[in-house]
Parts: structure tokens; C-alpha cells; sequence
């Protein structure tokens, strides 16, 4: 039975009144000695908080997409078939482009908020992972004006511990942003979902560790060939975008400070610089594990700035003193949006993230200067230089957080 199935969820629920009229109907009518009826009773309340735990636990989990099934949750999942060491770029010296096309079968993936979204299991031909992707496609896609057109992407990645479909499914971001793609007032981007929870107990942090995991290599190189050699994708990097929140924020600004070759932009949503921000990370086991994937580091030690957005919101102490420093060390070309995020907007919960969806595919549409039309018209072609948007996140910009560095 499925930890996320509607069946399991029903069938915890008819357990949990069970547990509870069993007291009620049997407690006074316990028969034997005393000893035994003691023992009855206390199984009877035992079953009964259990039930209750479990149930609470379940209704948490399918809110926050914390766990994708029993192998995630009991910690005996691997999706790591080889961890080869991959060098600086995280290919291997591989020539990308002279590999054979990526040819994917995909699935309708089931469960809440995930209706028009598919699944596929993909083997990564550099990074030796083998694990699910979601992917969205915009309602634009399939319209006639737009077959010959190539769509922008963005890739998206949970916190730690997160399922894959926590964006379609706790985020409600298609929910949300299918309609402003049909009215025009975002652009239509392909939206890309890998699964990031690849060992069992530990957060990958995004990182390439040889012998443990090429998470970086994963998300940057093997899931971006797949969704280019499998749908009109635009290239890499004009058309490509990365987002996340918690610990999928610290991989979204790391991985485009760490590949201006592959992404234009990233957004982050309550993330961290330092990957110690997750004690549970893979990435913050040593001093040179954390500097080589701490993004504020790599964009102060760049020797040429790199041609990235970044898009950074967060709460004091919970990602917004992370962007300031990214902001002030910035430089041209690089930029950097913060968003200050009010304390009485919710803590570290979906609660908190999901109303910034909208705010920040708004501002990649600006940023990317992609044109936007209503479904069904020819697309615009777009502009060599993105506009600078307004002011667009929920949320208040105080004059330190609106700092951009060029």
C-alpha cells in the first residue's frame, strides 16, 4: 500500500475510529483477572495513539511531500548506480554532444495536484543515477501556433527531506501558473521535476562527492540532455532556469553560480549559503566539501562574474541575510533580487513558499525577457535584453533587500 495512496490515508483513518470506540464499548466489560484486563486496557489506549500519530503523520507528510514512499521514509532507498569521478565540470571530459539522443518513455503520474504531469525513469548516462522525473508541459505546447516553437525550462527541486512532486503537489504551481501562461502574463515554461532524495538518511547537497554521488552532475547535465532530446526544449543556457526552497534553494543558487553554461537564472526561497545550513548534507562533511558548494564563495572567488539572475527570498535568520551577502558580492553581469519576506508571513513551511510560486515565475518571465502571448497566438520572438521587473514578490522589498549588483 502506497505511504501517499488515498487507500492507505482511508484505511488509517477507519483505524483511528476503530481505536477509538474500542475503549468506549469494551473498557467496563474486560473480563478475567486483573492483571489481564490492565493489559487489555493499556493495548487498547496504545493502539488508539498510534493510530492517532500515524494518522497526524500521514495527513503532515501528504501536505509537506516530505516522503515519497516507504523506501524514503524507513531510509532503504539508493538510487545511485555509480559515483565515477566526473572532475571539475561534472562530465567526465565526456563530449555532451556526442552522445546519443536520451529516447524517454513517460507516464501519467498519479496523486494530488499531479494531473497533466509525467513521469519517466531515467538512467543518467554521466552521473550513474537512476531515479524518476517529473515533467509539465505548458498549456501552450500542444497549440498550433506554437509547433515549431521551443519552450523556456525550469527546473525544480524540494528541501531536504522532499519528494520530487512536492512543487505540483504541495506548491499547487501548476494550479497556479497554467492560468497566467493562458492569459499571457507568464511566460510558458516547461517545468522540470528529478528526484534529489538519492541515498537513504543523507541530503546530497547538490554535490559531486566520487564514490558517494554525482547529485550535481545529475541535476545539471543528465536531466537538461533528457528534456532537450525529448521535447522542444530551448538550449542551455538561455532558456534554462533552476528554483527551489530549503535545501533545493541552496542547490538552485548553487548550480547556477556554479554553471552560468547551463542555467541563465535561479530562484531560492529560504535557502542558505553555508551548506552546514543542513547538518544532514552530504556537502557540509568537510571544509572543502562546503567551500566547493557554497555559493556565496564561488561568486566571490569567481574570476569572471558569471551572466546569471538570481532571485532570493526569505525570512530574517531563514534566507534573507543569505541574499544580502550574495548581493554585495556580486558583480556585473551578475544580479541579484532579494526579497524580505515579514516574520508574520509563516515559518519554514509550504505555507510560507506557496504564495511566492507566482511572484517568482513572474519575475524569471521579466528577467529572461521572454515575450508572452495567450495560448493559441503565435508566440513573440524574444528580446535580446529582459526588462527589469517591478516590484513582484509577496511580500516587502526594504531598501538592503532590492540590492542588485551589476
Amino acid at each position: 500500500m502506497s505511504l501517499t495512496g488515498t487507500s492507505f490515508l482511508y484505511t488509517l483513518i477507519a483505524l483511528a475510529v476503530v481505536a477509538l470506540a474500542l475503549p468506549l464499548a469494551l473498557w467496563s466489560r474486560l473480563r478475567g483477572p486483573r492483571a489481564l484486563r490492565a493489559a487489555g486496557r493499556v493495548l487498547m489506549l496504545l493502539f488508539a495513539q498510534g493510530t492517532a500519530v500515524a494518522l497526524v503523520f500521514v495527513l503532515v507528510n501528504n501536505s509537506n511531500s516530505l516522503y515519497d514512499n516507504w523506501s524514503d521514509l524507513l531510509g532503504t532507498g539508493n538510487h545511485v548506480e555509480q559515483a565515477a569521478d566526473l572532475g571539475a565540470n561534472g562530465t567526465g571530459g565526456i563530449a555532451l554532444k556526442r552522445l546519443p539522443k536520451v529516447r524517454q518513455t513517460f507516464t501519467e503520474a498519479g496523486g494530488p495536484g499531479l494531473r497533466g504531469v509525467r513521469v519517466t525513469q531515467l538512467k543518467g548516462r554521466i552521473s550513474g543515477v537512476n531515479a524518476e522525473v517529473y515533467v509539465w508541459l505548458p498549456p501552450q505546447y500542444r497549440s498550433p501556433a506554437y509547433r515549431h516553437h521551443r519552450f523556456p525550462v525550469v527546473e525544480l527541486l524540494p528541501g531536504y527531506p522532499g519528494s520530487a512532486k512536492a512543487w505540483f503537489g504541495s506548491l499547487h504551481a501548476t494550479a497556479q501558473l497554467a492560468p497566467l501562461m493562458r492569459e499571457g502574463r507568464v511566460a510558458p515554461f516547461i517545468l522540470v521535476a528529478p528526484r534529489t532524495n538519492l541515498l537513504a538518511g543523507v541530503d546530497t547537497g547538490c554535490a559531486n562527492i566520487p564514490g558517494t554521488v554525482n547529485a550535481d552532475s545529475w541535476l545539471s547535465v543528465d536531466v537538461p540532455k533528457m528534456v532537450m532530446d525529448n521535447f522542444r526544449a530551448q538550449p542551455a543556457p538561455s532558456g534554462w532556469s533552476v528554483a527551489g526552497y530549503s535545501a533545493g534553494a541552496h542547490c538552485a543558487a548553487k548550480l547556477a553560480v556554479a554553471h552560468p553554461d547551463r542555467y541563465r537564472a535561479a530562484v531560492s526561497m529560504s535557502g542558505y549559503n553555508d551548506p552546514i545550513g543542513e547538518r544532514a548534507s552530504l556537502a557540509a562533511q568537510n571544509l572543502r566539501l562546503r567551500a566547493a558548494n557554497n555559493p556565496y564563495l564561488l561568486l566571490r572567488e569567481a574570476r569572471t562574474p558569471p551572466r546569471i539572475a538570481l532571485y532570493v527570498s526569505g525570512q530574517p535568520h531563514d534566507g534573507y541575510e543569505a541574499g544580502v551577502a550574495l548581493a554585495q558580492t556580486a558583480k556585473a553581469p551578475t544580479t541579484v533580487h532579494v526579497v524580505y519576506i515579514p516574520l508574520s508571513a509563516g515559518g519554514h513551511t509550504m505555507a510560507l513558499w506557496r504564495p511566492q510560486v507566482v511572484p517568482a515565475f513572474r519575475w524569471l518571465t521579466e528577467e529572461l525577457g521572454l515575450g508572452v502571448q495567450r495560448t493559441g497566438v503565435t508566440p513573440r520572438a524574444r528580446s535580446s535584453a529582459g526588462s527589469r521587473p517591478a516590484e513582484l514578490a509577496s511580500g516587502t522589498s526594504s531598501p538592503a533587500a532590492a540590492v542588485r549588483r551589476r
